[in-house]
């Protein structure tokens, strides 16, 4: 009875499994948690693209010929869906964690871009029109398919579309026309700055037309015909709406370089104009034609850098690096 009382009151040895620590959700394991755009989703995709060319696809013809016939004034619209692409893919590991579902409302979007569409066809044929309609319904597409969620990242990619679509010369011309007076009065300071050295030319302003004399040869130059009604803006406006969403972090920043784009859209064509100005002086034709365009497109390439230096500046207004502690050496 006492070995038993001994026996009873030992202490038992208990055998048990240590307990597995628990690792934290690193943003690797959430990544791999988040729901995976598979084949079907890539497959849906392909179609609604197949489907919207299919559908407009006389509108995508006419803006190519438009584009094509005047180069220099809408060649831009080849480049506005590589842009779009673009956009949509730095999103990609973000949409990758969102769960793609069917937003009905986004039908209603659809069905009236399409009614839009064939509206601007039959009944008051109107191209500009025609494509604001298919921007439209693709915003429709993407918002029935993808959801709210999703929209809200492919928002700025397909509003960015529009700037590929061709203006209605009646919409150019009364945008344009002050501009045009703006550009030939830009262009004869400059012009008038290069000759005092010697004063090896003359250039007068009338309206939108420099006079230029050179050699006791009399060279009108007209803007108007020169620079196209200004189109090139909307080219450098596309640019500049690109490097603010490309590069720019804030919204602030954003609003900023894109307000920005129609004075720097202005100053590079005043400075157009007077390298054309400059090229009539030794050669008339390198006004017009092909010189004429490729004068313009090469434009491009400074206007780039302007707008890059534009958003240097301001990321440099805004320190991006967090508080620094106290004691922390610089």
């Amino acid at each position: 009875m006492h070995h038993l009382r001994r026996a009873h009151l030992s202490p038992r040895t208990v055998t048990s499994t240590p307990a597995q620590p628990v690792s934290p959700l690193t943003p690797r394991r959430v990544a791999a948690q988040a729901p995976a755009w598979g084949a079907t989703e890539a497959s849906i995709g392909v179609a609604v693209l197949i489907t919207v060319v299919a559908l407009f696809w006389r509108w995508f013809a006419k803006q190519g010929e438009h584009s094509i016939d005047r180069l220099d004034d809408w060649g831009h619209a080849f480049v506005v869906p590589f842009f779009s692409g673009y956009m949509v893919w730095r999103q990609r590991d973000a949409m990758a964690k969102m769960e793609a579902r069917a937003f009905w409302p986004g039908l209603l979007v659809a069905g009236l871009g399409i009614m839009c569409y064939f509206f601007f066809v039959v009944g008051v044929p109107n191209h500009m029109l025609q494509g604001a309609s298919v921007v439209l319904t693709i915003a429709g597409v993407a918002l029935l398919v993808l959801g709210v969620r999703v929209f809200q990242l492919l928002f700025i990619p397909i509003a960015y579309l529009l700037f590929g679509i061709t203006l209605a010369e009646q919409v150019m011309i009364k945008m344009t026309f002050p501009l045009q007076l703006i550009a030939t009065k830009g262009a004869w300071l400059i012009l008038k700055v290069i000759s005092l050295p010697g004063s090896w030319f003359m250039v007068e302003a009338s309206g939108n037309v420099l006079e230029l004399t050179y050699k006791g040869k009399f060279i009108p130059l007209s803007v108007a015909e020169a620079c196209s009604g200004m189109r090139m803006v909307i080219a450098f406006v596309a640019l500049g709406a690109a490097v603010a969403v490309l590069s720019c972090k804030h919204w602030w920043q954003r609003i900023a370089l894109f307000s920005l784009a129609m004075p720097v859209a202005v100053f590079m064509n005043i400075l157009r104009v007077a390298v054309l100005g400059l090229a009539s002086l030794f050669n008339a034709n390198l006004a017009a034609g092909n010189a004429h365009m490729i004068i313009g497109t090469l434009l491009l390439i400074p206007g780039l850098f302007l707008f890059l230096s534009i958003e240097w500046a301001l990321k440099r207004m805004v320190s991006e690096d967090g508080p620094r502690p106290k004691g922390a050496s610089a």
